[in-house]
């Protein structure tokens, strides 16, 4: 049933990758034992032309893609919510003037991740500039989840470390050099291996000066790294 409401909310586009996870026990305070995470596909030509910094183009693509998963897990969310079970959506993105929570403010965490949720289902692992890194997209993708008390069918084994191996590439493109170069596995911190208010200074920094935008917007290790990449 479940796969069925998801082919045709995404029309079954190959720009979709879709995982289920068991949570329990994994988030404070939650009783919704499963998570749904979708990854949407980024234009590969958008992508590939982010060098310097963020682009216009880029901007747009990101903010029309926070749109539409936004939209589909809405849609998804209502359809489950109708047939009598709960769910709890977590956006695809938080924007700075949505930021109120002063634990966020501290440690730019939030209490669920799409990133949590997608290792969870085996979809991929967490890289060295804390970017998901799908093991058919690579870092080309924008994520939405929810949780609920739907019975899933878990989709894969969770992965657990990462297989970035020694590829620095990110590291030393990020022009906050955010990153220590250290590998993540669900043991390590993330505040181990990379340092998110650097990025976001230096995210605010580029958009400002190169797009007159207050967003925190780059994407140069998302452009970097091979996994994903076509050329």
């Amino acid at each position: 049933m479940i796969e069925k409401i998801i082919q045709n909310c995404t029309g079954s586009s190959d720009d979709y990758i879709t995982g289920f996870a068991d949570m329990e026990g994994l988030i404070a305070g939650s009783s919704l034992r499963y998570g749904i995470v979708i990854g949407r596909q980024l234009d590969n030509r958008i992508v590939d032309a982010i060098a310097g910094g963020p682009t216009l183009e880029y901007l747009n693509h990101y903010r029309a893609m926070n749109s539409e998963l936004s939209a589909l897990i809405h849609n998804i969310g209502n359809q489950i919510s109708g047939m009598g079970y709960t769910c709890r959506i977590i956006e695809p993105t938080i924007n700075d003037s949505d930021i109120t929570d002063k634990y966020y403010n501290t440690t730019l965490r939030t209490p669920v991740s799409h990133k949590m949720i997608a290792t969870r289902a085996g979809l991929g692992w967490i890289g060295k500039t804390d970017l998901f890194i799908s093991k058919r997209f690579g870092p080309r993708l924008r994520l939405v989840s929810l949780l609920t008390d739907y019975p899933l069918p878990v989709s894969g084994s969770p992965v657990e470390k990462s297989r970035c191996g020694n590829c620095d590439k990110c590291v030393v493109s990020c022009p906050a050099g955010a990153a220590t170069g250290s590998l993540w596995d669900i043991h390590t911190d993330r505040d181990y291996f990379f340092n998110p208010h650097k990025c976001r200074d230096k995210c605010r920094e580029l958009a400002k000066t190169i797009l007159n935008s207050d967003l925190s917007v780059c994407g140069i290790c998302v452009s970097v790294c091979p996994v994903g990449k076509l050329n």
